[in-house]
């Protein structure tokens, strides 16, 4: 006589899933849906940048060179901190605009996105004014900002009715760069804010607002916190647009005269000078590492969390 166990309480038999029987058809279009993709990602991505990070280990003058690659390990590192100044001027401005656009153009971002989702009338068309910069290139934004920045008519100095070198004065020209940067950024901000609002539940205002809270209230205490998702997001958006910014200052004059950023020092290495190629590679490690930490935060906080 045998007897059977009975299902603990809580806990349901599990029935397993049913095969699916692809054709060979189907499986050939999954593995070029996949494979395709993945092997151009692996060769203009992944390859380039590992052999970025062993160059950077390395004296090289590029293809084409006259000499052999020469090993001289973190020296390329040790002379870009202690023996290269554009590096600590280009550490700083990157620093500044990572800071600036964290403070202009996100809040004025949240801002836009809070007064659209009221359902203002013609929100479509503003949202389209907000957006339009979003979709131009960072150097097509910086042809238009030279126009407006520039010495001999341009429009900034015309309202004011000065004669201000706005982009050639080492003194001012990356706070006229990061104004302009933040023209294009503060759409794309607005635009993840805004997803962000239309997906939260309207019956959490709706007892918020039962419940006496005004709207500032509402926002901070309720929806601001549910929308930790969107505000990650845009941590880590922002932190590596202010890390890779080069569109801006190399069309204005190639990153010099006090626009220097670490993408445009990596390019100035690698492409306008010889030899410098490991020391171009090692930059773009520098800026590869920074990147890769927000990165890697943003992915554990979001994989340890229970939303």
């Amino acid at each position: 006589m045998t007897s059977t166990v009975p299902p603990q309480a809580g806990t349901e038999p599990r029935i397993p899933a049913p095969k699916i029987r692809r054709s060979r058809g189907d499986r050939w279009t999954i593995a070029i849906m996949l494979g395709l993709p993945a092997a151009i990602v692996i060769g203009l991505v992944w390859i380039p940048t590992v052999f970025t990070v062993i160059l950077s280990f390395a004296r090289w003058d590029g293809i084409g060179g006259t000499s052999t690659i020469e090993w001289i390990g973190p020296q390329n590192y040790v002379d870009a901190v202690q023996a290269y100044p554009p590096f600590q001027q280009a550490l700083h401005n990157n620093v500044l605009w990572l800071a600036f656009l964290f403070v202009f153009p996100t809040i004025l971002g949240i801002f836009l996105a809070v007064l659209l989702d009221r359902g203002l009338k013609g929100s479509r068309l503003y949202q389209s004014i907000f957006y339009i910069p979003v979709v131009l290139s960072m150097a097509l934004v910086g042809f238009v900002w030279q126009l407006i920045y520039s010495t001999d008519g341009g429009v900034l100095n015309t309202i004011l009715g000065t004669d201000v070198d706005w982009l050639g004065n080492p003194d001012i020209n990356i706070w006229a760069v990061m104004v302009a940067a933040s023209w294009r950024h503060t759409g794309y901000i607005m635009l993840l804010y805004l997803a962000g609002l239309k997906a939260i539940d309207p019956s959490v205002r709706e007892a918020a607002l039962m419940d006496g809270a005004g709207p500032i209230r509402t926002f901070f205490r309720i929806v601001f916190p549910l929308m930790k998702p969107t505000n990650l997001l845009i941590i880590v958006i922002t932190v590596i647009e202010a890390l890779r910014a080069f569109d801006l200052v190399w069309v204005i004059n190639k990153g010099r005269n006090g626009l220097e950023l670490i993408s445009a020092l990596v390019t100035a290495n690698v492409v306008g000078e010889a030899g410098r190629v490991g020391f171009g590679s090692a930059l773009a490690t520098i800026m590869l590492v920074i990147s890769l930490v927000f990165i890697a935060l943003y992915l554990w906080i979001v994989m340890r969390s229970d939303d």
